[in-house]
């Protein structure tokens, strides 16, 4: 296999390094710029302290929600301005996610990543529009495609020009309200040549298992980012919270910022072991 590439972001962050994990950590959704900053500079924190690149994710509208009367975020132009602060305040990289072609060149301004949602990895239109104005593109597999699907995605963004894209795997539908976890799929991601990332908490949501909401199984989070980390990943990507009950989104599987640590010492033990 070739070299994996690096990229480097803002801040002097670099992803990819051989040996060297990088983590997106953050809310799942901006509530208050106050609480972004405040996790952002703990999971900054935490990760550099164990030499793990630190990127800081937060979504301006959570656009795939259950029910009509979901909390989604508070819009593009103020979501821009919260990372804006963030990222200048904590002096970190951040990404999030678009929904749109039309939003990409002004969040692009902004965000070093730009995220397609895992719903959405099949929009030609909205990845090429990514591609063309992001630093670096996070394709999230959607939970119906298998892994080696994602070469499509991938030749998408190359062929609008930009080759500096990461590919996140965050579970496959597993019957009515359930995603399971192949591990399969990160080397098989992996050998696209692509660094590779799994989310380790919406692989354990359990879509709609709520209601008229999402729930999910939280306490199998260390779980699966370890064997991850074992099998061969690049980068976790893992949703943290002040107190995940009092999200307005992805509350039930949601790590909470204090067991980040801990959790993240193991990983970086597991990662010595298999780089």
């Amino acid at each position: 296999m070739a070299p994996m590439p690096v990229f480097e972001v803002s801040h002097g962050v670099t992803l990819g390094e051989r040996g060297k994990l990088f983590l997106i950590a953050g809310p799942c959704v901006i509530q208050d710029a106050d609480l972004c900053v405040r996790i952002a500079r703990r999971a900054k924190e935490i990760a550099t302290s164990l030499g793990v690149s630190y990127v800081f994710k937060a979504s301006f509208d959570k656009a795939n929600r259950s029910s009509a009367d979901a909390f989604r975020g508070p819009g593009v132009r103020e979501g821009i301005r919260v990372l804006e602060h963030v990222k200048e305040t904590v002096r970190c990289p951040v990404l999030t996610d678009v929904h749109e072609p039309g939003q990409c060149a002004e969040v692009a301004e902004v965000a070093d990543i730009l995220q397609i949602p895992a719903f959405l990895c099949r929009q030609t239109d909205l990845i090429v529009a990514a591609a063309k104005v992001a630093d670096v593109v996070n394709v999230k597999k959607g939970q119906f495609l298998a892994p080696w699907d994602m070469k499509h995605p991938l030749e998408k963004c190359r062929k609008a020009g930009n080759a500096r894209v990461i590919l996140t795997e965050r579970g496959a539908s597993f019957g009515y309200n359930n995603l399971v976890s192949d591990m399969r799929s990160l080397p098989i991601l992996r050998a696209m040549g692509v660094p590779v990332v799994f989310d380790a908490t919406h692989s354990l949501q359990l879509p709609g298992g709520g209601g008229d909401r999402t729930s999910g199984q939280r306490q199998y989070i260390p779980h699966l980012a370890r064997a991850a980390v074992a099998t061969g990943v690049d980068g976790i990507f893992a949703e943290v919270h002040e107190d995940p009950k009092t999200s307005p989104s992805d509350a039930e599987n949601m790590l909470s910022l204090d067991e980040l640590e801990p959790l993240l010492r193991d990983l970086v033990a597991i990662k010595k072991i298999v780089p």
